[in-house]
């Protein structure tokens, strides 16, 4: 079956243009001109929705101030409408990464919804006499000013949703920390036994760490409501009428329910990518944390026999083809891995921002892209190890008390209950004889059973205790 096209022209002459597609020529030159990464816009649909969500805006303020005829501006915002829905998202080919400051991302925006006005006014797509992509869809308007306010509005839709998935992992650990609140162990400090405590306190530790991040993420995310539209070009906002900068902003809140506000400065926020930036860096943090926690998950399952062996991780898939019985971290591994990803994003993200001249930043499509990208790793990441890992990690209770009793590390606890002379004395023997200090203490007479149980009753680990 043979391909069929339509032709449609721009400052570089003709071009062939699939006769289906909804796209036009600038959108059909970014596809052969942009073959770089493999990931397209269509990936992510929450920009595609935030680009037709400006357009809407843009379009509204248009029609209140007297430069789109009515007719036109419902055509246009019934089309915002139903590409913001996510019926369109194939129409948006072009790879994430591009030349041209997000021009190609602009455009193709402008190009679909132009066309399909056209289909609803019962025209042949590229019949941009009627409704045309530059005049109509990208009146008052310059990428340099709806791209990054796009990119600003996924970013605030994106934030929600990985908010969300953080909540969820952050329950997951508070949850196991309340189901191993009464299994006592010893604690490591520099890969060295330190002092007991419970199971309950890490997990519940490594909850309130990430729980932490929900504050930062979203204080970050909130500098995301300030955007240039009315900016134009560089922000004097050349071809944009007078009041269209505040009346666009106030309509995009109203049509996306967040609290955009207009740059105070349109020059300065033109090229400014600080937020981004500073957003990065909450993301990149987060990751340090996860990294440090799925470190943690590993040695505290290392075993079954040479390891700590304290937690049991959900045996996911058999380990290796060479030995037999091994079941291997995979689930901490790949998160790890995830967020060795994040944090060299991170690096493309201050790169990019600082990569801005003068009047415009032209690297905002690498940026924007290592930002959505970390955006859904870390999303992803966080439901699989909460899934895969956390829900099904078990304890080892048995094996975890007997360290407790086994290790030298004890007589830190016991020292405010027997002296520090009594407690240097048993650690010595205890080194040099291989007994535990339980057992010293015990044969020594310095504390009953039923003293040092108490001692080392979890209920009596959760807080300091000093008893004279």
């Amino acid at each position: 079956m043979m391909n069929k096209y339509r032709k449609e022209s721009d400052l570089l002459g003709e071009l062939n243009v699939p006769e289906e597609a909804f796209y036009g020529v600038q959108t059909q030159r970014a596809i052969d001109n942009f073959k770089i990464s493999g990931q397209k816009l269509s990936a992510y649909p929450l920009f595609i929705k935030a680009l037709a969500l400006v357009k809407k805006a843009a379009a509204k303020t248009n029609y209140e101030l007297g430069l789109l005829p009515e007719e036109l501006y419902h055509y246009i915002s019934e089309a915002c409408d139903e590409v913001a829905s996510g019926q369109y998202d194939e129409q948006f080919p072009i790879d994430m990464i591009q030349g041209g400051a997000g021009t190609s991302v602009n455009m193709n925006g402008n190009e679909v919804i132009a066309n399909v006005v056209l289909e609803k006014m019962g025209k042949e797509k590229g019949d941009y006499k009627h409704c045309s992509p530059n005049d109509h869809i990208n009146l008052s308007q310059s990428t340099n000013d709806a791209y990054p306010t796009a990119i600003k509005l996924a970013l605030l839709f994106e934030n929600e949703i990985l908010v969300s998935k953080l909540k969820l992992i952050v329950q997951a650990f508070r949850n196991k920390g309340q189901e191993f609140q009464d299994v006592i162990k010893m604690e490591e400090t520099q890969l060295q036994d330190a002092v007991p405590m419970t199971l309950g306190q890490e997990f519940e530790a490594f909850a309130v760490t990430l729980e932490e991040e929900i504050s930062k993420l979203n204080g970050n995310a909130n500098l995301f409501v300030e955007v240039n539209m009315g900016a134009t070009a560089i922000g004097t906002g050349l071809n944009a009428p007078a009041g269209y900068a505040l009346l666009c902003a106030k309509n995009l809140a109203e049509i996306s329910g967040f609290p955009i506000v207009s740059a105070p400065d349109l020059v300065e926020a033109t090229p400014d990518t600080g937020s981004y930036v500073i957003y990065s860096s909450a993301m990149k943090r987060l990751a340090v944390k996860l990294s440090k926690i799925c470190n943690d998950l590993r040695l505290l399952a290392s075993g079954p026999r040479a390891g700590l062996f304290e937690i049991n991780l959900p045996p996911m898939q058999p380990g290796v083809s060479i030995m037999p019985g091994k079941v291997n971290p995979v689930i901490p591994e790949v998160v790890n891995q995830v967020c060795y990803k994040v944090i060299g994003n991170d690096l493309t993200v201050t790169f990019a921002a600082e990569a801005g001249q003068l009047q415009l930043n032209v690297m905002e499509p690498v940026l924007s892209h290592a930002i959505m990208e970390n955006l859904h790793f870390l999303g992803n990441a966080m439901d699989t190890l909460r899934e895969k890992c956390v829900v099904g990690i078990t304890a080892n209770k048995e094996v975890c008390l007997n360290m407790v009793k086994h290790s030298i590390g004890i007589v830190t606890a016991l020292n405010p209950h027997i002296g520090y002379k009594n407690s240097t004395e048993i650690a010595k023997e205890a080194l040099e004889t291989g007994k535990s200090v339980y057992n010293l203490v015990l044969e020594r007479g310095v504390l009953s059973q039923e003293q040092l149980d108490e001692i080392l009753d979890p209920k009596n680990m959760l807080n300091p205790q000093v008893k004279v």
